[in-house]
């Protein structure tokens, strides 16, 4: 049994989804492992991870605006020390949640057809994000 790890940085150009799949896949390829398990942690708290679907992209701007119902902006928050934006991007975090584990079957993620794995900035500005990858497998 094996283990690797590493730290993925992606820069959003802000609000949005940004796929990091190919990224992923090509850190994974570096590594001789046929089976295990690949687990992904987004290291902040107004950014989540999310499998989504990677062929049309109206799925990505319905869920994007469907998260803007649900936690839209305004002056009804006590938290806003960085912004309007600060607290509905706390709540979009949650909802979509930090952390994946990715089965790793033939030495690759065992996706489906039309799925990707997105880094979801849910703050309006663009900014630097990380990931944190830890590959268990042989």
């Amino acid at each position: 049994m094996q283990q690797s790890t590493t730290l993925l940085t992606i820069d959003t150009p802000g609000r949005g989804l940004t796929e990091i799949t190919h990224a992923v896949a090509d850190w994974l390829g570096g590594h001789d492992v046929g089976e295990g398990l690949l687990t992904l942690l987004c290291r902040h708290t107004s950014a989540s991870l999310l499998i989504q679907e990677n062929a049309a992209r109206e799925v990505r701007r319905d869920l994007l605006d469907w998260l803007e119902r649900l936690a839209p902006e305004g002056d009804h928050y006590a938290h806003d020390d960085e912004g309007p934006d600060d607290m509905p991007a706390h709540l979009r975090a949650t909802l979509t949640g930090v952390n994946l584990s990715i089965p790793v079957i033939g030495g690759r993620m065992a996706l489906g057809t039309w799925q990707g794995i997105y880094l979801a900035e849910h703050r309006r500005m663009p900014h630097r994000r990380q990931v944190a990858i830890h590959l268990l497998g042989q």
